[in-house]
């Protein structure tokens, strides 16, 4: 039996590199209980010789059901939850359109299945991560057939599994860049959530989320620059423009006070017709009188070199006072009326 997806698509192409969000696919498959009959799932004969596989106990797929796919992995774990319980965490996060959780870690390892239970109880598995954690009725939403926690109780969940961190200020601007949630709604949840395990490392993460972030390494880069180079946070994806009203780019970073553009290039910068693009751009950026740097695939890792980079480009800026800069953040009316349409 296949789960209603709402007419969804597998997740959408990135034509311009990674995307915030994603489309859960056509075609997921409910788990079934063994039937003794065949009718509503396997036979024990059937499920022994292989046409079935085990997601649970007591729980199988037919076997061309692919658990390489995260969303019916999630369904396959979410299948024996007792009453009242939901899926969270990450999980719930891409079941609702979050294309960042992938229920991989950094190390390349599946990730458990994460459940909270409510009031029921369920035997361990390798496949989920139980909690008896308390889950209150309101907190829990029925999405496309799946019970879930709420968006603020999953990322809540979620950034404490990463124990905060800067995974955790990861998680929540891809939350929010997929506009599942503010930075300001979820500050506002976790407020009322003062004596719940590793609440101080959410607090923590929170002084660092932004809204507008659009990709994880992105993040990343405006962590070291934040944290390892000790700079002034700065503006993200904020479009910059000519004195003309032409629009010189929506830099991922730019430091309004020094005049300087910082950019991750992804796998997607590789192509001839890209790496042009991004030439151009950086171009604009400098006969405009900003300073420019680029962080490749890698970069990242050495946080130290990184923020060492970041405080020489620094240096190099003009910092040049608002009645002689050849660029402006105030948007032009064509902007205006476009954003508007």
């Amino acid at each position: 039996m296949a789960v209603d997806t709402n007419g969804a698509t597998h997740p959408v192409d990135m034509i311009e590199g990674w995307q915030p969000t994603c489309r859960r696919p056509d075609g997921l498959i409910l788990p079934a209980r063994l039937d003794p009959t065949g009718r509503s799932g396997p036979t024990r004969s059937a499920a022994r010789h292989g046409r079935w596989q085990q997601v649970a106990s007591g729980w199988y797929l037919p076997a061309e059901a692919d658990l390489g796919v995260v969303e019916q992995r999630i369904l396959a774990g979410a299948s024996r939850l007792p009453e009242g319980g939901g899926v969270t965490a990450w999980a719930a996060l891409r079941w609702r359109g979050a294309a960042y959780f992938t229920g991989v870690g950094p190390d390349d390892a599946v990730l458990p299945v994460p459940l909270l239970l409510g009031l029921g109880n369920l035997r361990p598995d390798s496949r989920v991560q139980l909690s008896k954690e308390q889950f209150a009725p309101w907190e829990r939403e029925v999405v496309a057939d799946l019970p879930c926690s709420s968006v603020e109780r999953a990322l809540f969940d979620e950034v404490r599994r990463l124990r905060g961190g800067r995974l955790g200020v990861v998680a929540i601007d891809m939350t929010a860049a997929a506009r599942l949630i503010t930075v300001e709604r979820f500050a506002a949840y976790v407020e009322r959530r003062p004596a719940w395990i590793h609440v101080p490392k959410v607090r923590r993460c929170l002084l660092l989320a932004s809204d507008d972030a659009r990709s994880p390494q992105e993040v990343l880069v405006r962590l070291v620059w934040v944290i390892d180079a000790g700079l002034a946070r700065p503006l993200c994806n904020r479009p910059v423009f000519g004195l003309d009203g032409s629009l010189l780019g929506v830099p991922d970073l730019f430091d309004e006070c020094a005049g300087v553009v910082g950019e991750y290039d992804g796998a997607d910068h590789r192509r001839l017709d890209r790496r042009r693009t991004d030439s151009s751009r950086e171009e604009r950026f400098r006969d405009h009188g900003l300073e420019y740097f680029r962080v490749v695939e890698g970069e990242v890792a050495d946080r130290a070199r990184l923020a060492a980079r970041m405080h020489a480009v620094r240096r190099r800026a003009r910092f040049l006072p608002p009645d002689r800069r050849r660029w402006t953040l105030e948007e032009p009316a064509w902007y205006l009326q476009r954003k508007a349409g």
